[in-house]
């Protein structure tokens, strides 16, 4: 395995060379290679829902390819290099795991693992509960996080009775709104809901994938039904084969 990484180590060293490197890979920069590294753990991702491991192998791979950028960049540009990165996470997850490598006693819980992970945040500087939360997630994984880390502060209701009215209230906020504020009323509603489903002791992530999916796989039957014509169809038609497929469900 080693073997293999450090060929990979030296192709992206060799495709980074000035003098005889990959135009396309000596352009980039950190920032231009961000979007694909998010592409590529989602693509990880996918292959892990449909059980796919064939493509699972390639998908880590590319993800892996987009750790070796990032750190050859780095090494480039005298921040650190690949064994550095390694190490850090190394060092990382044996700290976050007392009970396994350093003699402590009991169990890892989601507790224990978000005391840890807070310690490491105060040892950094942090001044704030949200600090640490990357403004590059995606916003509805994000809005849960935030809620989360506010939640550990007793900024939470304490039941599912809060949340749902908030949300009644952020829909008639929306619907009242002057064109002016309407995105701001519609971001304070997909806010509320994210809120409520985590009352709920649900992921919204892992519920909104699920909702993605049936609506793809109905609207597909849909179409499997209608055929081509299925676009010049009337609404009611429309709605008359949405509830077709899904009692064939």
């Amino acid at each position: 395995m080693t073997t293999q990484l450090d060929r990979l180590l030296s192709i992206m060293a060799t495709l980074r060379d000035p003098e005889r490197g990959c135009e396309w890979d000596l352009a980039q920069d950190f920032s231009t290679i961000a979007p694909y590294t998010i592409e590529e753990a989602y693509e990880v991702a996918d292959a892990i829902e449909r059980e796919a491991m064939d493509e699972l192998r390639d998908e880590l791979g590319d993800l892996l390819l987009q750790v070796v950028f990032h750190a050859r960049m780095a090494e480039e540009a005298g921040h650190f290099v690949f064994e550095d990165v390694a190490r850090s996470i190394a060092d990382k997850m044996e700290a976050r795991h007392p009970h396994i490598f350093g003699g402590a006693d009991g169990q890892m819980t989601e507790r224990r693992w978000e005391e840890l992970k807070a310690k490491e945040r105060d040892a950094k500087g942090a001044t704030s509960a949200m600090d640490g939360v990357a403004r590059a997630l995606p916003a509805l994984l994000r809005a849960e996080k935030l809620q989360k880390r506010a939640a550990r502060t007793g900024f939470d209701w304490p039941d599912t009775e809060g949340p749902a009215d908030k949300l009644r209230e952020e829909m008639q906020e929306l619907a009242e709104a002057p064109a002016d504020k309407r995105e701001e009323e519609a971001g304070d509603l997909l806010f509320a809901a994210v809120n409520l489903v985590r009352a709920y002791g649900i992921a919204p992530e892992d519920a909104l994938r699920a909702a993605n999916g049936k609506f793809e796989r109905r609207f597909r039957g849909m179409e499997g039904k209608a055929g081509s014509t299925f676009p010049q169809l009337s609404l009611e038609e429309q709605e008359a084969l949405w509830q077709a497929v899904k009692a064939d469900e």
